[in-house]
C-alpha cells in the first residue's frame, strides 16, 4: 500500500490537502504588497489628519509595486489585488468624507466571508474543500470530485471552522475600533490581523493535518481524489 511520507502509514485525506493547499497558496510577498498601502494610509493621516493626501500615498505606494513586478517580469496578480482594495477604500473615504471609512470594506469583507464560510460548513459544502480542489491538476475534469470522500469533506468542514474563527477575531477588534473612529488602530490592527493572523490560522490547519489520519478512500477514474505526484498515488487509476 503507498505510505503517507509524514506518518508511513495508510494514504490518508490530510496528506493530500497538505500537497494540494501548498500549492494553492500564496507566499509572503503578495501578502506584503497588500499590506504597504494600508500602512501608507495611516502614516500619512496620522502625520496630516487629512484623507485625500492618505488615499494618494497609498495609492502612489501601489504603483510602486506595480513598477517593481513589471520591471522584474512578474505577476501582477497581487498587486493588482492590492490596487482594487486601495480604490475601493476610497470611495468609501470621499463618500463620506470619515478616514476609518477606508477600513469599512474590510470589516464588510470579513462580515460576509466568515458568514459564507459558516454556511458553508453548514450545508455541508465546506469553503475550504474547493481550495483543496484548487490544488489539483485535474480540477478543471473534475471540480467536484473532494465531495465523494466523506472523508474529505469532515476535514475540509474543521479546517473551515478556522476561517469562521480568523473572521471572527477580525470583526471582534476591528469593528469596536472603527465605530470609536480609532484611525491608527485601525491600521495597526488591518495589518496585524491580515498576514500574521493568517499565518496563524495556516498554523492551526497544520496542527489537525498533522495530528489527522483520515483514510483517503479508494478513487475511481475521473474522480480525481488522488493524482500522479500526490501522496498516496499508486496507478494511474486516479486519473484519465
Amino acid at each position: 500500500m503507498p505510505t503517507d511520507p509524514a506518518s508511513g502509514a495508510g494514504p490518508t485525506v490530510e496528506a493530500v490537502i497538505r500537497h494540494r493547499l501548498s500549492a494553492a497558496l500564496g507566499g509572503w510577498r503578495g501578502s506584503l504588497e497588500a499590506a504597504l498601502p494600508t500602512l501608507a494610509f495611516v502614516v500619512v493621516w496620522t502625520w496630516r489628519h487629512q484623507a485625500v493626501p492618505a488615499l494618494l500615498a497609498a495609492g502612489a505606494i501601489t504603483v510602486v509595486l506595480a513598477v517593481v513586478r513589471v520591471a522584474q517580469r512578474q505577476s501582477l496578480q497581487f498587486v493588482l489585488s492590492a490596487a482594487l482594495a486601495t480604490g475601493v477604500a476610497a470611495f468609501f473615504v470621499l463618500r463620506s468624507g470619515r478616514a476609518e471609512d477606508a477600513f469599512l470594506p474590510s470589516l464588510l469583507k470579513s462580515t460576509a466571508f466568515g458568514a459564507g464560510a459558516l454556511l458553508s460548513v453548514v450545508l455541508r459544502w465546506p469553503v475550504m474543500g474547493f481550495m483543496v480542489s484548487a490544488g489539483d491538476p485535474h480540477m478543471a475534469e473534475d471540480p467536484f470530485g473532494w465531495r465523494r470522500d466523506s472523508g474529505m469533506v469532515r476535514v475540509c468542514q474543521r479546517l473551515t471552522m478556522v476561517l469562521v474563527g480568523l473572521y471572527a477575531v477580525r470583526l471582534a477588534v476591528m469593528l469596536p475600533l472603527y465605530l470609536a473612529s480609532k484611525v491608527a488602530w485601525l491600521g495597526v490592527a488591518s495589518v496585524v490581523l491580515g498576514w500574521p493572523l493568517w499565518l496563524a490560522a495556516v498554523g492551526v490547519m497544520g496542527s489537525i493535518l498533522v495530528r489527522g489520519s483520515t483514510p483517503l478512500e479508494t478513487a475511481t477514474p475521473g474522480q480525481g481524489a488522488v493524482t500522479q505526484g500526490e501522496p498516496g498515488h499508486s496507478s494511474p487509476r486516479g486519473t484519465r
